[in-house]
């Protein structure tokens, strides 16, 4: 299989997700002993977050795009960036490399256009609800991807970065995740919901929500296997 070069830490709670979904994938698609052939750069998030509060994009971009060239230079065959919110650099990456970027909006955008939502709520960090970065690339795809309000935009926000990149899982968080998205439902008419941040689905689940669920962590690394694995089936 092609090596995935993951390019993680932001926060490591979900790249360890992604790790394991990863092996789990290939195990189940190719049986016995087989794991993924994986490469992963993972960064401190405490400087990621620290450069996001500041607004520094551009020195968080450098950093992005040293650290897919180092992946593409260490023998990685496609790029997957652990994060939502820092694909808003995600050109960064593609101007400093060559092999493939699988850019995870579109990944969700897609798996959004197999179902019958085309109104759901974008539930992610501030940044990735209230800039428009992510929403566009969705538009792109005839996705009208709806937002909570102001308040709930704190919470949700709030809960990803002082709870689950911290680990910890609080049930009143669930709690109030669920009742932002009846919320949506009921004033904003949304037909689904992007978990939009690679933690919340440490969370919440389709388990919990009538509408249809669409988890942004499992879809890209169902989206990393279909790529590394592809040229492993033309051979065969």
């Amino acid at each position: 299989m092609t090596t995935i070069g993951l390019i993680g830490g932001m926060s490591w709670e979900s790249t360890a997700v992604y790790y394991r979904l990863l092996n789990e994938g290939v195990r189940a698609r190719q049986g016995g002993l087989h794991s993924a052939d994986i490469m992963l750069h993972s960064l401190d998030f405490s400087d990621i977050a620290e450069m996001q509060a500041k607004g520094d994009w551009a020195a968080a971009g450098e950093v992005l795009a040293d650290s897919a060239l180092r992946l593409e230079r260490a023998g990685a065959g496609c790029i997957v960036l652990c994060t939502n919110t820092m694909h808003k650099l995600a050109d960064r990456i593609t101007g400093a490399t060559r092999v493939p970027f699988l850019h995870l909006a579109d990944v969700t955008a897609k798996a959004i256009k197999r179902s019958a939502s085309r109104r759901p709520l974008l539930l992610a960090t501030r940044f990735t609800m209230e800039q428009r970065f992510y929403r566009d690339r969705l538009a792109a795809f005839g996705i009208d991807a709806v937002v909570p309000g102001e308040a709930e935009r704190t919470d949700v926000h709030r809960i990803i970065y002082e709870e689950l990149c911290r680990g910890r899982i609080e049930a009143t968080s669930k709690v109030r995740y669920l009742e932002i998205i009846a919320e949506a439902v009921i004033g904003k008419g949304v037909d689904g919901v992007i978990l939009g941040c690679t933690e919340i689905g440490l969370l919440i689940s389709q388990a919990d929500v009538e509408l249809p669920v669409f988890d942004t962590t499992a879809l890209h690394v169902e989206a990393a296997l279909d790529f590394a694995l592809a040229a492993e089936s033309r051979a065969a």
